[in-house]
């Protein structure tokens, strides 16, 4: 069974599966799997993955590589760390030995190499704003790459390697991270907020780091066995970003909701304000799933007892109410295995 392997708990069996503990060993599973049409499903913490109760019919492979280089470059460091590794420690490294640029994104479930794929960010970072170049395996051609930043197709939890999944498997990544003791500044008003700041202000790394963590621990997104809110795949949904004329046409529905002006004209809208708007509280229950107690972008499985079809029941129901009451389409954030939201 995968369930064990994803922090929702959920997912069927695979038929074949496999731990690649090298990046050769993780290039050589692929291509053979690739050589002989099996498919293959690339297995990393688990986070941000919705696998259906039907399993994988093909090859899963979970990634355990490790090992971090470290190399100055100027005022920065730049490190490399394999797809592997668990992305937490290593932020708690940077804020450590001194490393700025990632700080915001502590607590922050998965390992390294999902990073990239998905543009992890939070309250004000992105590690777009960071990697230097990303190494993968292109299936298409059969070579080992290295992508500059600039060719990762990188948007708001975008990028190239999620737009097409089929296409690279991702094996290190290489971040260059600033060489001082204060964070970057702070873009993110409830941070500042925490931190008794003002937007722009900077602080020390530690300081930063336990201030994200006590927010993301009051919202159940720190993993903690002892809390049922963090069986989950963190955000279920990402916040819609409007064209103006979308735009426009919220305003006639909610006049005063909340936003955020886009540098290229559009507005991203708060999902989790739309799904409590909705009518979709805090706790609000579906069977054995419910929406987490401490934030509604967050949909859970608390007591390990729910099915992949009771999550997406859920994960309609909210996307259906918040449609119709304001007209804009939630997407799902993590990635469906075997499994859709549909129409």
């Amino acid at each position: 069974m995968l369930a064990p392997y994803t922090t929702l708990r959920l997912g069927g069996p695979a038929r074949e599966f496999a731990e690649a503990t090298t990046a050769e060993r993780l290039v050589s599973l692929i291509a053979d799997a690739d050589r002989t049409a099996v498919p293959t499903l690339v297995l990393g913490g688990g986070s941000n993955v919705v696998v259906s109760d039907a399993g994988f019919d093909g090859l899963v492979i979970k990634v355990a590589t490790r090992g971090v280089s470290v190399s100055r470059d100027g005022e920065q460091v730049l490190v490399t760390v394999e797809a592997g590794e668990d992305w937490d420690p290593f932020v708690a490294r940077a804020v450590r030995e001194g490393w700025s640029g990632i700080e915001c994104m502590s607590g922050v479930p998965g390992q390294v190499g999902s990073t990239p794929i998905q543009n992890v960010g939070a309250y004000g970072q992105e590690v777009s704003q960071t990697v230097r170049c990303v190494r993968a395996y292109d299936r298409r051609t059969r070579q080992v790459v290295d992508l500059e930043a600039r060719q990762c197709g990188f948007s708001y939890r975008d990028s190239a390697f999620k737009r097409d999944l089929a296409r690279f498997v991702v094996l290190a990544v290489t971040y260059a991270l600033d060489i001082s003791e204060v964070s970057g500044p702070v873009a993110y008003q409830e941070l500042a907020g925490r931190l008794r700041v003002e937007l722009g202000d900077r602080v020390p790394l530690a300081q930063a780091r336990e201030a994200v963590l006590g927010l993301r621990r009051g919202k159940g997104m720190v993993l903690d066995p002892d809390d049922p809110d963090t069986r989950s795949a963190g955000s279920f949904f990402t916040n819609p970003i409007l064209t103006p004329e979308e735009a426009a046409e919220l305003a006639t529905r909610a006049p005063d909701h909340p936003r955020w002006e886009m540098p290229d004209g559009s507005l991203k809208v708060p999902a989790a304000w739309l799904i409590e708007q909705a009518g979709f509280s805090k706790g609000y229950e579906r069977g054995p799933v419910r929406i987490s107690t401490k934030h509604t972008l967050a949909l859970t499985n608390p007591t390990g007892s729910a099915t992949t079809t009771d999550l997406l029941a859920l994960a309609r129901e909210v996307r259906d109410g918040v449609r119709e009451k304001f007209g804009v389409t939630l997407v799902n954030e993590p990635v469906l295995v075997g499994c859709a939201l549909g129409e």
